[in-house]
């Protein structure tokens, strides 16, 4: 029996993962993230194609990504000089928010 309970257990884990995944998304409000963008323009661009020659792109990259490297940057574990700073004050909405937006942004790639 105790591999039935390991499994049933497992299975829960996946189910609330999954839909705190899922509430995550749904929370999340590209409007509100591209206002918020405002303070990212200057090095990242209005629509997330970076201005500065040592900003990455942020359009098109995954939700989740630009989430977690948000949130690496506020709490330490990421360190540059000035993300540090712009992500300090970003509250979890605010990240959600602001991945949201810029995972909305649609990006071409197009072959040499």
């Amino acid at each position: 029996m105790p591999a039935t309970r390991s499994s049933r257990a497992l299975a829960l884990a996946v189910l609330l993962a999954g839909s705190a995944a899922g509430a995550w998304a749904q929370a999340a409000s590209p409007a509100a993230g591209r206002a918020k963008a405002q303070m990212c323009a200057t090095c990242h661009g209005p629509l997330g194609l970076a201005s500065a020659p040592d900003a990455p792109n942020l359009a098109g990259q995954s939700e989740i990504y630009l989430a977690a490297q948000l949130r690496a940057y506020r709490s330490g574990a990421r360190r540059h000089e000035v993300m540090a700073v712009m992500a300090k004050g970003l509250s979890d909405e605010d990240i959600a928010n602001l991945a949201a937006w810029y995972a909305s942004i649609k990006v071409e790639a197009r072959e040499p």
